[in-house]
C-alpha cells in the first residue's frame, strides 16, 4: 500500500453561451476530510484556473473551498456556478434559493432554471491613478486606445480586480500582456487581476466585451470570470452611468482557442445604490477525471 488517494474530479464549463464555450473548473464532492494541501495539491494536478472543493457546513447549505493551481482564493465565480449547477443536476438542491460557506464569509445562491447566480458584495472603488502608466504598458496600450472620459478602477465585491475600459474591439483583440507587470501591479494592489473590456460587442445582444488576466494566480487569461464581471457590472452603473440592473457580459472570444463566455449580472438598486448584485450564468458537465495523491 503506498498509502496514495484518489480523487474523483467533475469538469464542468461555467458561463457557458449558447451550450457552447464557457470556462472549465474541478468540482470536488464530499471533500470534507481533505487538507489544504492536498487540496492545492489535487488542483494543481487538474490544471484548471479553478477548482472547488465541496464540504458539509453549519452555516450555509454547503461549503466551497476555491484552489488555483498555485493557492487558495476566497471566492471564484465560474467554479461555484459550476458547482451548483452540478448539485442542482444530482437533486441535491430543493429551492430555488441555496447558500455556501466560504473563508471570507456566506454567500446567497439563486437558481433560475438552468442558470445559477451567487452573491457579491456592493461595489467598493479605489483609484490607482498613480500606477495607471505602468497599468497601459502592462497591456501595451496607450491613453489614446482608452474609452473617453472613463477612468481606470481598482472595484472590489468580494474580490479586487482593476478594470480598465478601452475604446473598442479591435483594441481589447489586440492586448498583448506584459504577465511580469501584471503581476507586480496584483501584487501592490492585492488584486486577482486585470479586467479589460469595451462596450463595442461582437454580439449585439450583449452589453460588453472582455477579458481577464489574472497571472499572479497561475491564470494568464480566463475564459469566464464572474468575481470580475459582478465589479465591471457595477462600473457600468455607477461609472459609465448604464442605469439598467441587468448586464449581459461576453468574456472568452478572444483567447487561443476561442471559448465564448456570458455572465449574467444582476444588480439590486436602491435609491440609485447598488445594494447586492448576483453573478450568474449555465453549467454543463463535460467528463469526469481521477486524480492521485
Amino acid at each position: 500500500m503506498d498509502g496514495s488517494l484518489k480523487i474523483k474530479i467533475k469538469i464542468l464549463n461555467a458561463f457557458s453561451d449558447n451550450d457552447k464555450g464557457g470556462n472549465p473548473a474541478g468540482v470536488v464532492l464530499n471533500a470534507d476530510n481533505l487538507t489544504n494541501d492536498q487540496k492545492l495539491k489535487i488542483a494543481s494536478k487538474v490544471g484548471l484556473s479553478e477548482t472547488a472543493f465541496v464540504s458539509k457546513s453549519k452555516l450555509a447549505d454547503f461549503k466551497l473551498d476555491f484552489f488555483t493551481p498555485t493557492r487558495q482564493i476566497a471566492h471564484c465565480g465560474h467554479a461555484t456556478i459550476a458547482t451548483f449547477s452540478y448539485l442542482s443536476q444530482l437533486g441535491l438542491i430543493k429551492h430555488k434559493f441555496s447558500s455556501k460557506e466560504t473563508i471570507d464569509g456566506i454567500r446567497e445562491i439563486s437558481i433560475q432554471g438552468e442558470l445559477a447566480f451567487m452573491e457579491q458584495k456592493p461595489p467598493v472603488y479605489t483609484e490607482v491613478k498613480e500606477s495607471n502608466e505602468v497599468i497601459l504598458k502592462s497591456l501595451n496600450i496607450t491613453n489614446e486606445d482608452l474609452l473617453i472620459n472613463a477612468s481606470i478602477l481598482k472595484v472590489n465585491t468580494g474580490n479586487s480586480f482593476i478594470i480598465i475600459p478601452v475604446k473598442d474591439v479591435a483594441t481589447i483583440k489586440n492586448i498583448e500582456p506584459n504577465f511580469d507587470l501584471i503581476t507586480n501591479l496584483s501584487e501592490k494592489y492585492d488584486l486577482i487581476g486585470f479586467y479589460v473590456f469595451c462596450t463595442q460587442t461582437v454580439d449585439p445582444n450583449r452589453d460588453v466585451n472582455t477579458r481577464m488576466f489574472a497571472p499572479s494566480y497561475g491564470i494568464e487569461e480566463e475564459a469566464g470570470t464572474g468575481m470580475a464581471a459582478g465589479p465591471l457590472a457595477c462600473y457600468l452603473f455607477d461609472i459609465l452611468n448604464l442605469k439598467k440592473d441587468r448586464f449581459l457580459i461576453q468574456q472568452g472570444w478572444f483567447m487561443n482557442p476561442p471559448s465564448q463566455s456570458l455572465i449574467i449580472v444582476d444588480l439590486s438598486i436602491e435609491n440609485e445604490k447598488i445594494i447586492k448584485l448576483m453573478a450568474g450564468g449555465k453549467g454543463i458537465q463535460k467528463k469526469s477525471i481521477i486524480v492521485e495523491i
